[in-house]
């Protein structure tokens, strides 16, 4: 990340790890503004709850685990929050208490221009910039289910990954000019991986023989994980399965613990997911975003077996219906699809043109461009 300068445009990200996927949007673009204006951009990232905002929001991060795993809970909280009349009153009622925290904010972090990857932030944040005459643009990381509180009127431009969240600001008030759609920020590693799928394979210790199916359920390893792999494991398909366990340690040890028939590798958190997805078949994935556009990138045909309600229920939508892949919450239907798939690998090959097809690698870079534009103007 770029020091401050007075020669250069300062580009300030707000961010929150109420999810990986915010502070991953921001890093991708933050690379790629640097791959494309190399010593050009200062820019700076920041966790705006955990340093800026006062009790009990600066609380979210901590929260955001526990909750994101009662399904009913979130749901609701979703459902009653996400209309505009509710938020615009909402947030009009939290401005005189997050006031001070914004001005200390941008009184440490100068800049010209401000950037959110989170929904909640986006109308206290845009009032702020108008204050202090900053431009503020908000790129929504969310496919599909975009809450309401990502649409602030007041914002310069909204950057939108779909035209299902295009429409989702029009409906919420926006002008047209104020929307774009680019696609989702996601690191270059994913966009532009090297080597060929055998040489991955080789290099990964992986079956060259058999298709390989990656399992996965997000850097915490969500989901019924280890039910899934015992299933499809269980049912003598002929297949490879690589489980990622990410940062689950609990389930990494029972996974390892168990006696496996077929073949299969477990791992932890790794870094080499684009390697891995560029060297797999199929991959099964609760319905993030960043997986999923990242699969996208990959080629790869998806199988959904989890989500959060409200945010993610549109991400199954979307993939069911661009043919890119299926939902299957119950492990035996992971298994009855896996088997199609496996036996009948030309129907595989056409869900995976789907999923090619529904890639934008350059989503980063396009973002870049119009930050860098916005800042330096």
């Amino acid at each position: 990340m770029n020091s401050p300068s007075k020669n250069k445009p300062r580009i300030l990200f707000l961010f929150s790890d109420t999810g990986g996927g915010h502070r991953s949007a921001a890093e991708a673009m933050i690379e790629a503004i640097e791959l494309e204006f190399p010593g050009l951009v200062s820019t700076d990232m920041v966790d705006i709850f955990l340093n800026y905002a006062p009790p009990p929001i600066n609380l979210a991060p901590r929260i955001y685990p526990t909750l994101s795993k009662i399904p009913d809970m979130w749901e609701l909280g979703y459902q009653i929050s996400d209309g505009q009349r509710r938020t615009k009153l909402a947030y009009k009622m939290l401005w005189p208490y997050v006031r001070r925290s914004l001005d200390r904010l941008l009184s440490d972090h100068p800049c010209e221009l401000l950037v959110s990857v989170h929904p909640l932030i986006n109308h206290p944040v845009s009032m702020a910039a108008r204050k202090y005459q900053l431009p503020f643009i908000t790129v929504i990381t969310d496919l599909v289910s975009t809450h309401a509180a990502w649409y602030s009127s007041s914002a310069d431009l909204v950057v939108v990954p779909t035209e299902a969240a295009r429409l989702r600001g029009l409906d919420a008030g926006l002008l047209p000019q104020r929307l774009k759609v680019v696609g989702l920020p996601v690191a270059e590693r994913f966009c532009h991986p090297q080597g060929d799928r055998f040489e991955l394979r080789h290099r990964l210790g992986w079956r060259q023989d058999l298709p390989v199916v990656i399992l996965v359920g997000g850097g915490e390893g969500m989901g019924s994980i280890a039910a899934t792999a015992k299933a499809i494991d269980s049912a003598g398909i002929g297949l490879e399965l690589v489980i990622i366990a990410g940062r689950n340690q609990a389930l990494k040890d029972q996974l390892e613990r168990h006696n496996w028939k077929g073949p299969v590798k477990i791992y932890g958190f790794v870094k080499e997911i684009p390697d891995f997805f560029r060297a797999a078949d199929i991959l099964i994935t609760k319905a993030g975003p960043g997986t999923i556009s990242e699969a996208f990138i990959a080629g790869l045909p998806l199988i959904l077996f989890s989500k959060i309600p409200g945010q993610e229920d549109g991400n199954v939508d979307y993939v069911v219906k661009e043919r890119a892949g299926v939902w299957a919450p119950e492990p035996e239907m992971v298994v009855e699809n896996l088997r199609i798939w496996v036996e009948k690998p030309e129907h595989r090959h056409k869900i995976a043109e789907q999923s090619q097809l529904l890639a934008r690698p350059d989503a980063s870079r396009q973002i870049a461009r119009i930050l860098f534009e916005k800042a330096a103007s």
